[in-house]
Parts: structure tokens; sequence; C-alpha cells
């Protein structure tokens, strides 16, 4: 969530489905040859660990949303959905390129019947970078809502402790995106190293385990307010990351303005649409500029946090801390 990812492809793409003019599996060989690191391992064991608790169905999306390749055959992008008992949406998509880059964005996105955390999963790989971001993201704001802080991440402080020391802080990250994220976030930058990837794969394996107990012990809610509230909630994470999220940049400058709005509206983001009628700006109205449109701008309250802004027992040390 919230990555500036760096633009390393040819901007002039054209995308076709996989297995039109060449070989799917020598492309994926070569892709895969070139690559630093792959992301195929933890897809792997998110869906076996998945369905060990739960039963995984395909969701609708699968059959629009699952395989796209650049008019080049260096690039492909798999998407995976998948729904369950308590899950509206489990999704995946997978980048490789030929040059060593890799993406992988994985999120599970609850039913509005449960006020669970959303799991998110957003890795960038390009030569010797890497930038992480790994989180149970809170569906009502830990800042202001003590109890579901208690309910969901008082246990779970030494889990993000442990890897805080693994995987430093990443650097600035702007007010406005860390209402959308937990005390126990995970997010880094780091050089090219297995050791790194060893570590990353242990955190993402931990932090989806926990997840995946939390939706074990989860039991639905009845109160209608409350579930007008859970979907609210979702809602608005939603528009929030189908419009201000800068790492969709790159799925852009891949695919095209229109496909990759597309594939966010309708797939990364499903819901910004079926789960309520507010705008972004209804939700947000600090970013309406002086023609009614939305401000580009990343942070209006332009501020933002070095350090990372939680205590060690998972308090928000908010403006005790230099912006």
């Amino acid at each position: 969530m919230s990555l500036s990812f760096p633009l390393y492809l040819n901007p002039s793409f054209s995308i076709r489905k996989s297995g039109e003019g060449g070989s799917s599996s020598s492309r994926a060989g070569s892709m895969k040859e070139a690559s630093a690191v792959s992301y195929k391992k933890f897809i792997d064991f998110a869906l076996e660990e998945t369905k060990v608790h739960t039963h995984l169905a395909p969701s609708p999306l699968q059959k629009k949303f699952n395989s796209l390749t650049s008019m080049d055959g260096r690039t492909e992008l798999q998407m995976l959905s998948f729904e369950a008992p308590k899950v509206r949406l489990l999704r995946c998509l997978s980048i490789e390129g030929n040059d060593g880059m890799e993406v992988l964005d994985f999120a599970v996105f609850p039913k509005p019947e449960f006020d669970l955390p959303i799991f998110c999963a957003n890795f960038f790989t390009a030569a010797s970078t890497n930038i992480v971001v790994l989180d149970l993201n809170p569906l009502h704001a830990v800042t202001d809502r003590d109890d579901y802080k208690e309910k969901y991440y008082r246990h779970l402080i030494p889990l993000g402790l442990k890897y805080a020391e693994l995987l430093p802080w990443g650097g600035k990250i702007t007010s406005e995106s860390l209402r959308f994220f937990s005390p126990i976030v995970v997010w880094t930058k780091f050089s090219s190293s297995q050791n790194y990837y060893d570590v990353l794969f242990s955190a993402f394996k931990d932090y989806y385990k926990a997840w995946l107990e939390l939706m074990e012990q989860a039991t639905e809610e009845i109160d209608t307010s409350e579930i007008v509230s859970n979907r609210e909630a979702q809602h608005r994470y939603l528009m929030w990351r189908a419009e201000k999220d800068p790492g969709h940049r790159l799925l852009r400058r891949l695919v095209g303005e229109a496909l990759a709005e597309e594939i966010l509206r309708s797939f990364l983001f499903n819901g910004v649409q079926e789960l309520g009628s507010k705008t972004f700006l209804d939700y947000f109205p600090e970013y309406r500029s002086d023609n009614g449109t939305i401000n580009e701008k990343r942070s209006m309250i332009g501020k933002s946090f070095e350090n990372r802004p939680w205590d060690t027992e998972g308090n928000f040390l908010g403006n005790s801390l230099r912006w």
C-alpha cells in the first residue's frame, strides 16, 4: 500500500492474453531465469494454508481476470481470485519481468458481516531494490478505536516487534496513509539478499497464519448497524487504495490507462462500486480541488513519519514524534 514503485519498464506496451504469439511456458521459463526472486512460493503457501482453515472457491472474477502478457512477451501478469464463507475476496496479482522485476499484490477482504482486518502484502523487487508493505490493515482505524486495537492487535504486538527488528522502518510515510496501517505493519526497503528474502517469507507466513487464526475465531455480526459500519469502512479503504496508491503507476505503464483502471477498480479493489455509493471526496473532502476534482497530491497535510510511529506496546505516538 502506498508504494512509490520505480518504473523500470519500457513505457510502450500493449497487452494480449497469454498463449498468443509464442509459447507461454518458454516465456515463463525465461522470466524465472532472469528474476532475482520469485514470489510464487508466497502464493502457494497462502493458498494451501487457507485451504487448511476454510473452504476456498473460485471467485466469479477469475473468468475475466487471469493472465496477461506484454506484446514483446517479456512481462507477464497473473491474477487469481477466490472466496470463502468469511471472505468476500481473496485475490492476488503477480508480475514477472525479464529484467528481474517481481511484484506481488496479495490481499484478503472479509465479508461485511465480519470486522476482520484486511490482509495486505505488497512486495516490489527490481534489480537491487526491494520495497515491502506487509500488514493486517485495520478495518477501523486503531488510532481512533482502542477497542478494535485491543481485539485484533494487542496479542500480535510481539510478532510485530520481532520483524520490526529484522526489517527496519522504511522511511517517511504520509499521515494520510498511516491511518490505514496497524501497529504491527512491516514497511521496509532493503537491498537484495537471500537472507532478507528468507526473513520476508518467514514474516509473510507468520502474518498470514495470524490472520487465518483471527478469521477462524471471528463470529458473524448480526447487528445491522455494525454490518453497515463494516461495509462502509471497507468501502472507504477501497476508495483510498483505488485512487491514491502510487504503485498503480507501474500497472498503468504496463497495460495502458483503460485496462489498468479496469483491473484496479474491478479486480484489485473490487468493491468500490459494489459496497457503497459514496465517492472518494465524500470520504476525503480535504482532497477537493478548487474546480471540484480530486487533488493529485499524495498528502494534503504535507507531513510524514520518518520513524516508526508506535511504541513497543503498540501505542500510537502521534504528535510526540517529529513529522
